[in-house]
C-alpha cells in the first residue's frame, strides 16, 4: 500500500475541503479512516468506554491540527499516527507495561489440510466438518491475539489484517523500521507460543 499520486491529491482535496469550512468533507476523512481508527483503538485499549473516548479525542485531535498535515504520507496515516500516540499516553498513564527486553525467539508457519482426489466420494461432511474446524481454529487465533501486549496486538493487525507496509507502519507508530520488524518477529513467537499450548490443552 505505497503512496501514489492519486491517494495525495484526493488527500489534499479533502483537507482544503475542511480548511475552508466544509464540515461534511471531514465526515468523509472519518469515513475513509475509520476502520484503521478502530483496528489500533481496538488492538491497543481493552475498556470500551475509554474506547469511544479515545476515538473521540483522535478525530478532535485530527481536526484542530489537519492545518499542519504537510501531505508528506497519506492522511489515513498521518491520523494513525495520531491513533496510535492518542492510545500510548493513554496506556502510559494507565502504566500499563510496554514491550522492551523480552527474550523471545522467531515462528514458524502452519499446517496443511489435504482430500484425496477421488472424484466419486461425498466429500460434504468432511467439508462441513473442516469449516467447522478453520472456524474454531480463526477463533482461538484471534483469542490468543488479544493475549498480546497492546503494541504487539496492533503491530500484527496492522501489518496481517490491514495489509500496511514496514514504512506505513514505522510512520504512524514512529518507530524505526527495525523496531518493528522486531516486535513482529516477538508477537508472532509468543503468539506461535500461546497456540501450541490451546491446540495441546484442547486436543484440536
Amino acid at each position: 500500500m505505497n503512496i501514489t499520486f492519486g491517494d495525495n491529491l484526493s488527500d489534499r482535496r479533502l483537507v482544503e475541503k475542511v480548511l475552508s469550512g466544509n464540515a461534511s468533507a471531514f465526515g468523509e476523512i472519518i469515513t475513509n479512516t475509520e476502520r484503521l481508527v478502530a483496528q489500533i483503538v481496538f488492538k491497543m485499549v481493552n475498556n470500551a468506554e475509554d474506547r469511544k473516548d479515545l476515538s473521540q479525542d483522535i478525530y478532535l485531535g485530527a481536526f484542530r491540527n489537519l492545518s499542519q498535515f504537510r501531505f508528506q504520507s497519506k492522511l489515513s496515516t498521518w491520523i494513525g499516527r495520531i491513533a496510535y500516540n492518542t492510545c500510548l499516553n493513554y496506556l502510559e498513564k494507565k502504566k500499563f507495561v510496554l514491550p522492551g527486553n523480552l527474550q523471545i525467539e522467531n515462528n514458524s508457519g502452519e499446517g496443511n489440510h489435504g482430500i484425496t482426489n477421488n472424484p466419486g466420494a461425498d466429500y460434504s461432511g468432511y467439508i462441513a466438518e473442516l469449516k467447522l474446524f478453520e472456524k474454531e481454529r480463526f477463533e482461538i487465533v484471534r483469542a490468543e491475539i488479544e493475549k498480546l501486549p497492546p503494541i504487539y496486538r496492533t503491530l500484527i493487525t496492522l501489518y496481517h489484517n490491514e495489509e500496511l507496509t514496514y514504512e506505513e507502519i514505522r510512520q504512524i507508530t514512529t518507530l524505526p523500521e527495525g523496531t518493528v520488524k522486531n516486535y513482529l518477529f516477538r508477537a508472532r513467537k509468543v503468539l506461535k507460543d500461546g497456540l501450541l499450548r490451546q491446540y495441546k490443552k484442547d486436543e484440536i
